[in-house]
């Protein structure tokens, strides 16, 4: 099968987004800094903390919120010239083979470790940290998109 696409900006932010928050070490710390605000809120209103202690966790989520969110998201996208360039993808039973205006490259299927399926895209990994965005409006028909999803599955697996 062979698509070809390039990328919209506010798809790809919402898929770095989606990436970020599917780490576990940023979801533990998503866990503990609400935990922590949520302590700091009750113990607030029970008069046994300073506003300033309730204010600087509150800051903290909010922080977190904002580099997460915005960003992290946003600083990958402007660095990256992955997503400026167009692409011609050829999926078969033995590789994936991508093409620019620049060259080509190949892998093998066991390069790649898994793939995620998000909103607008499939999240193709080759370890935790890299990974390679397939847009899913690349594929002419539900039924392509179908197929490519058996096939990610037959040969990658899901997370």
């Amino acid at each position: 099968m062979t698509v070809q696409f390039g990328y919209d900006k506010k798809q790809v932010i919402q898929a770095l987004r989606y990436h970020f928050l599917m780490r576990p070490e940023i979801k533990i710390l998503l866990i503990l800094i609400n935990v922590f605000a949520i302590t700091s809120a009750i113990l607030f209103a029970l008069k046994k903390i300073q506003p300033v202690s309730f204010l600087i966790f509150s800051f903290l989520w909010f922080l977190l919120m904002l580099v997460i969110w915005r960003i992290l998201p946003g600083s990958i996208y402007r660095r990256s010239l992955t997503f400026q360039d167009h692409f011609i993808m050829h999926l078969d039973e033995e590789n994936v083979i991508l093409e620019t205006g620049k060259g080509s490259k190949g892998w093998p299927w066991n390069r790649f470790s898994y793939f995620l399926e998000s909103p607008y895209f499939f999240h193709l990994y080759f370890d935790a940290r890299s990974f390679f965005l397939v847009p899913k409006d690349a594929f002419e028909s539900i039924t392509a998109l179908q197929d490519v999803r058996e096939l990610l599955r037959k040969k990658l697996g899901k997370k």
